[in-house]
């Protein structure tokens, strides 16, 4: 991970490898401290704007060697768009474009030139350095050598931000949750176990003083959690149900709780996933419990005045001659039944028991997030996920979060009338509904099990992966939901 820091050099007297300059859509005259530059490179940036046809639109990038052995290697024009639609993500984005394109030149030093956001400077400092480390990091665990031996870029420095520590400080908290996250899901389903989950929640409890309680099997029979089991009995590896909670020193302000949805593997059960089902990339159905430990180890370095349960009923979907079949009815442990149409449909049967168990914690919201639905891809494409809720405070308190962290989300009806596809003639109800309107009636499904506290379902089966590069996100697992959960927790108000 490259070293950031903060750098009162002016531009013109900055050195090292690589200098990163942001310019505005249609406005790449250079004037001012950059006119000055462009004469102490021999006038080299104002004719790379020109031969390359240069507008600075939205992300896109230039750069050019600097010759004569000064100061500055080469220099890098990164397009921020229209000054109007300049967004915080817009930054992140651009930085983390910037130090791809480093990356690339074997730039071992990186400085930045950007402008301010909204006149806040932290804010800025912040979503730059996000960028960076967020577009900088590989995950070469599972590699015998990494494929970009000495192609590191080392140190970066933010220009004109002096003072503004406390910033990089946050980025770095956040940016390693969602690392925690990317690498979990990443993890092939022989590594990240159950058992595994369960440890990682155990670490983050004793590297930051956190409270930790485990549910066994044992105890999750005594809470009456047979959805849960139902799914977990044909496999091999013990269900584990995690309960971490983040108390602040003083009283709190509000008390919430984040649940993952932690299905290791998925199989599809007896209703096994065929063939081009994507059967080989059901490691990432724990997805949302991955993001529920990120946030939480991000959350626990950031420390707000806010009480935090992060929760999740970890198991893997698998087949033996104990898996629950179709047609089975499971008791949930708010005495609901549920018969099981899909054995697929796996994981709302998990969820359905952790909500129950979070609703009677007496919080003031309850988030949860899962990879749920192929229906929702449909909807919405890979990049965005689908907000249900019945909650219209707790839909605008998401919203807001997620346009500061640049992770999509969009409001989906919570259509009731829909709830009639999961009516059963011998149970409460089904797993799953018919195929129009899959991811609504799912939510619908989960909506049955909270009873008293505000609650939002979050499915984000397109974003939690990234088949190819996509802006801070390289390809495969993007940590997706950490930092728009994060922003919510110190945004909320109730």
């Amino acid at each position: 991970m490259a070293t950031i820091k903060l750098s009162n050099q002016p531009l013109l007297e900055w050195a090292g490898d690589s200098l990163a300059i942001g310019l505005f859509e249609d406005a790449v005259e250079l004037t001012g401290e950059l006119a000055t530059l462009n004469e102490k490179f021999a006038g080299i940036l104002k004719e790379v704007i020109a031969e390359e046809e240069f507008t600075a639109k939205t992300n896109s990038t230039v750069f050019t060697r600097v010759g004569g052995g000064g100061s500055v290697k080469k220099v890098i024009l990164v397009g921020l768009g229209k000054p109007d639609a300049l967004k915080i993500d817009s930054l992140r984005r651009a930085a983390a474009a910037a130090a791809k394109v480093a990356k690339k030149q074997k730039s071992k030093t990186l400085g930045f030139s950007f402008p301010l956001w909204n006149n806040d400077p932290a804010a800025t400092a912040q979503a730059i350095a996000e960028g960076v480390e967020l577009a900088l990091y590989q995950d070469v665990r599972f590699k015998s050598e990494p494929d970009d031996k000495g192609a590191k870029v080392e140190t970066v420095e933010l220009l004109g931000f002096e003072g503004q520590e406390d910033a990089l400080k946050r980025a770095n908290q956040i940016v390693s949750g969602v690392i925690l996250a990317r690498e979990l899901v990443a993890a092939p389903a022989n590594t990240v176990t159950p058992i595994t989950m369960a440890e990682t929640a155990q670490e983050i409890a004793k590297d930051y003083g956190l409270q930790l309680q485990i549910l066994e099997k044992e105890d999750c029979e005594k809470l009456g959690m047979g959805a849960f089991l139902g799914v977990a009995q044909a496999s091999d590896l013990p269900p584990k149900f995690i309960h971490l909670t983040y108390k602040p020193e003083g009283t709190p302000t509000k008390k919430l709780a984040i649940i993952g949805k932690g299905l290791t593997f998925d199989s599809g059960g007896l209703n096994i996933k065929g063939a081009g089902s994507g059967i080989e990339t059901m490691k990432i159905d724990m997805g949302g419990a991955a993001a529920t430990l990120g946030a939480a180890k991000a959350i626990a370095q950031l420390k707000p005045d806010a009480e935090v349960h992060f929760i999740s009923a970890v198991t893997e979907n698998m087949i033996s001659g104990r898996a629950m079949h179709p047609g089975d009815i499971l008791k949930a442990s708010n005495g609901k039944t549920i018969e099981v149409n899909n054995t697929d449909a796996e994981g709302r049967l998990t969820l359905a028991d952790a909500l129950v168990y979070t609703d009677k914690l007496g919080l003031d919201a309850i988030v949860d997030l899962a990879t749920l639905t192929g229906a929702n891809v449909i909807a919405l494409g890979e990049d965005i996920a689908g907000l249900y809720t019945p909650h219209d405070a707790l839909a605008s308190q998401l919203e807001t979060a997620a346009g500061t962290s640049g992770e999509k989300i969009w409001r989906m009806p919570m259509e009731e009338k829909y709830f009639e596809g999961l009516k059963s003639g011998i149970a409460d109800m089904k797993n799953t509904g018919p195929r129009p309107g899959g991811s609504i009636t799912a939510a619908l499904f989960l909506k049955q099990f909270v009873k008293d506290t505000p609650w939002a379902h979050l499915d984000i089966a397109g974003p939690v992966w990234a088949d190819k590069e996509n802006g801070y996100n390289g390809p495969g697992a993007t940590g997706y939901g950490v930092r728009m959960l994060v922003n919510w927790v110190l945004g909320t108000e109730v």
